[in-house]
This record gives structure tokens, C-alpha cells and sequence, in this order.
């Protein structure tokens, strides 16, 4: 009878350990699931940094001094570059059109209507026109230089400005890297003043002075972008007011005759 309650003990322990360790496996693979699946959801959170908060970041570690400098020359470029744009576009003119509409009002009502189509049509090329036709009364001779004189200022009203943009471009990377010259001496100091060579103190100085050269080139590659795009537009708008001063040459010879 003792040896049937020792086995109903024993085996009594046993199922109850053996529910207890199937309880407590159970209960840690519960735990270490909720965690891994915590873990999973926080590390997209903390990598998925936005790219404006990535930014700002960025810029407070490069510090605010030539930072702040660099950021200036990307908004007053930027600036200058929007205001050319707009005026090189109202500036544009359909030369065709234009020529066709002068030789049509020279054709029927003379040198004064061919003066009122130019007044009523924007761009430089329409000033051009008006100037050459205000001075055929003294002869092609002077027609030829009013309108060869008119377009030098008209070309002078178009690259106004422009050679700011090309100031900051050549400001911008050389501010970020006089931003990297001083944060390495600042790193150095620190390194001086610690009397131990840190490779904390070494990596985080010339990182922070790296991010002005980083920013630096930055600007001057997004403002070249649209000085080559305002040269190039520029360039074609020359181009235009040089071949309708040869067609209102000759339109203004033929009409004489």
C-alpha cells in the first residue's frame, strides 16, 4: 500500500512539473514573440527617419554659424535664379508671328501701324522693332544703329543679376569648406585638451565639419542647375534678337523701296 501511494505521488509530481514546465516554456515563448514583434515595429520607426527631420538634423549637427551662411546663398540664389526665369520667359517671343505681323502693318497702313503692333507685343524683340522703325525717317543707317545699340541694352537687361547667382555658387562649397578647416581645429583642440588621442573625439569633429562641405557642395550643384538652364535660355533669346534685327533690316529696305 506504501509503495502504491509513493508511485501515485511520483507520478503525481511529475505530471504536475511537467504541466508547470509546459506552462512556463509556453509562457516564455509568449513573451520572447511580444518582444521580437515590439522590437520589429520600433526599428522601422527609428529608421525610417523623414527626410525633413533628416535635414534639420544634419544641419544643427554642422552648426548654425556657416551653415546658416550656406543656407542664406541657397535662398538668395535661388531667389535671383526664380526672378530671371519669370522675366526670360515673359521675355520670350514668337519671332515668326511678330515679323509676319510688322511686314503685314508696313504692307497696309505704313511705318506708324507697324510701330503700334510692336507696342502691343512684349519682349525685347518687339523693343528692338519699335527703336529700328522710330528712326526710318533719318535712314537705314540709323535705323541699323538705333536697333544695334537698343539690342546691347536689352541684352543688359537680360543678364542682369545673373553673376550674383555665379558669386554663390563659387561661395557656397568654399564656406563649407572653410566650415570643415575650422571644425577639424576645433576637433584638435579637443584632442589637446584631453591629452589622449579619442577616437570619439576624432569622429564626431570631423564628421560635424564634414557636413558644411557636404551642404556647401549641395547649393552650388543645385544652383549651377539654374544658371546653365538661365544661360542656355539667355544664349537663345540673343540669338532670336540678332536674326530679327537682320529681318527688320531687311523689311525696312524693301519698304523703301
Amino acid at each position: 500500500m506504501k509503495r502504491l501511494f509513493s508511485i501515485l505521488a511520483i507520478t503525481g509530481m511529475m505530471v504536475f512539473g511537467t504541466a508547470n514546465a509546459t506552462t512556463i516554456a509556453n509562457t516564455t515563448t509568449a513573451v520572447t514573440t511580444v518582444m521580437s514583434m515590439t522590437q520589429e515595429e520600433e526599428a522601422p520607426a527609428a529608421e525610417e527617419l523623414g527626410f525633413h527631420q533628416e535635414l534639420k538634423k544634419r544641419f544643427i549637427e554642422g552648426g548654425p554659424g556657416f551653415m546658416g551662411i550656406v543656407l542664406l546663398c541657397l535662398i538668395l540664389g535661388l531667389a535671383i535664379a526664380i526672378e530671371r526665369i519669370i522675366f526670360l520667359n515673359l521675355s520670350t517671343t514668337n519671332t515668326k508671328k511678330l515679323t509676319q505681323d510688322v511686314e503685314d502693318a508696313l504692307s497696309s497702313g505704313g511705318v506708324e501701324a507697324a510701330k503700334e503692333v510692336c507696342r502691343n507685343t512684349k519682349g525685347p524683340i518687339a523693343s528692338i522693332y519699335y527703336q529700328g522703325l522710330d528712326r526710318t525717317d533719318e535712314g537705314i543707317d540709323a535705323a541699323e544703329k538705333a536697333v544695334v545699340a537698343y539690342g546691347g541694352v536689352q541684352m543688359g537687361q537680360l543678364e542682369k543679376n545673373v553673376s550674383w547667382i555665379s558669386l554663390f555658387i563659387a561661395l557656397a562649397p568654399m564656406l563649407g569648406f572653410m566650415g570643415t578647416v575650422i571644425g577639424m581645429i576645433q576637433a584638435f583642440d579637443k584632442i589637446e585638451a584631453a591629452g589622449d588621442m579619442q577616437p570619439s573625439l576624432v569622429a564626431g569633429g570631423i564628421k560635424v565639419a564634414l557636413l558644411t562641405t557636404v551642404f556647401g557642395l549641395v547649393v552650388a550643384i543645385i544652383l549651377q542647375i539654374f544658371y546653365n538652364y538661365i544661360i542656355a535660355k539667355i544664349d537663345s533669346i540673343v540669338n532670336s534678337m540678332e536674326d530679327a534685327s537682320i529681318t527688320l533690316m531687311d523689311l525696312l529696305i524693301r519698304n523703301k523701296k
